[in-house]
């Protein structure tokens, strides 16, 4: 049985039955270049001191997948050399354009002038109801906690901006809420760069 530190056994396709295993595709990733391709909106999601390293895994692929950028505010919850993260991420990390800032400050000072959606259960603002624009940020806070009032109160916030759910719900995974929103302002935008 695998460990956390190991990567478990190697995938392989059925193939004819008796034939064994077929061999593992190879790895398209290999010789993809790093970063967003041309013609991407370039949005930016902002995790305010994320504590889960899978979720955090799983952003890394969603900014390499969708030619968004990550960027983390310190302190994070886990190490960079986590098992769970690397697993969540899997061959994406170096295809994803991701900054860890030392504070909110520190990130304010590398991605103003923006537009800045903070994403709260107690936003006024659907995220559907928002025009999305080229280099708009995403922000969402902690898993535990969500963004802390003075965040959501900062003058650089454009809007407090809520995913619906059903009643008596207290709120949805880190990674699925930032794949919603991103795919949002991504689809207002015709997918541009997608393949």
């Amino acid at each position: 049985m695998p460990t956390d530190s190991s990567p478990g056994p190697r995938p392989s396709h059925a193939s004819a039955p008796g034939a064994g295993p077929a061999a593992f595709p190879a790895n398209p990733h290999l010789t993809a270049p790093r970063g967003p391709a041309p013609g991407t909106p370039g949005f930016r999601i902002l995790f305010h001191s994320p504590e889960i390293p899978g979720n955090t895994g799983n952003a890394i692929r969603l900014a390499a997948i969708t030619g968004a950028e990550l960027h983390l505010v310190e302190p994070v919850g886990f190490d960079f050399s986590d098992a769970k993260l690397r697993r969540a991420g899997l061959d994406y990390h170096d295809l994803a354009v991701l900054t860890v800032h030392p504070s909110l400050q520190a990130a304010w000072a590398v991605l103003m002038p923006a537009r800045v959606f903070a994403f709260t259960s107690a936003g006024d603002t659907l995220f559907t109801d928002v025009s999305y624009r080229a280099g708009d940020v995403l922000l969402f806070g902690r898993e535990s906690t969500g963004l802390p009032a003075e965040v959501l109160a900062d003058p650089r916030v454009t809007a407090r901006v809520r995913l619906p759910m059903q009643p008596a719900r207290r709120s949805l995974n880190l990674a699925n809420s930032a794949s919603i929103a991103v795919y949002e302002a991504w689809r207002q935008h015709g997918f541009a760069g997608a393949g």
